[in-house]
């Protein structure tokens, strides 16, 4: 089994010291110093309070291509647990829950692209990432997928192998519409043209 790196971050030696106690001696996992940061695939931040320097650090973090963050803090309530998720964090968890055993999981979790949330504010994320949908995204025609509902459809049609003229027949729009959608789709999110689009939709599972 390859061994995890992780870099232990905190904003005083004897947090550091203590988390990185804990890591060392597990052999899922192998801590490593400043000289070897290019080696991290997880970092671990050991905080209070998410506070405006947390989240400069979180985010400084998050400029390092690849690498996933674990998030420790003392508290963690509804909106620290927001602008944790939207700093980059994959893995949240509170100092007084912090085992050996529950970091690693997280960790391993974290390092496979996957997402860990205390239980008891899972519910509360959910409800408000439904909130911000119904209340914020919806009204606009728009989702968390980054594209409204109209150009999902579109591009499930262009996906069906429909040409511009039988899209708009189908959609009831004008040709004129169809290909401004198109252009705003490749536009935005980078692509060189309808068949990259569809090819990235169905990528990332939109259609």
């Amino acid at each position: 089994m390859e061994r995890i790196g992780v870099r232990v971050l905190a904003r005083d030696p004897i947090s550091e010291a203590g988390v990185t106690s804990q890591l060392r001696p597990r052999p899922e996992v192998r801590v490593v110093g400043p000289s070897e940061a290019e080696d991290a695939a997880v970092v671990v931040i050991t905080v209070d309070h998410v506070d405006e320097e947390a989240v400069a650090t979180l985010r400084a973090t998050q400029r390092h291509g690849g690498v996933r963050t674990v998030l420790v803090a003392a508290r963690l309530d509804d909106s620290d647990l927001v602008t944790a998720v939207e700093a980059g964090v994959l893995g949240l968890v509170r100092r007084h829950e912090a085992t050996p055993d529950r970091l690693v999981k997280v960790i391993q979790s974290a390092a496979a692209g996957e997402g860990s949330v205390p239980p008891d504010l899972l519910g509360r994320l959910l409800d408000q990432v439904g909130k911000v949908q119904r209340h914020v995204l919806g009204p606009r025609g728009l989702a968390f997928t980054g594209l409204a509902a109209r150009e999902v459809d579109v591009l499930r049609l262009v996906a069906e192998g429909l040409d511009t003229c039988e899209i708009a027949h189908r959609l009831s729009y004008s040709e004129r519409t169809v290909k401004n959608v198109l252009h705003d789709i490749t536009t935005r999110l980078q692509l060189r043209n309808r068949s990259h689009a569809v090819a990235y939709a169905l990528r990332e599972g939109l259609i």
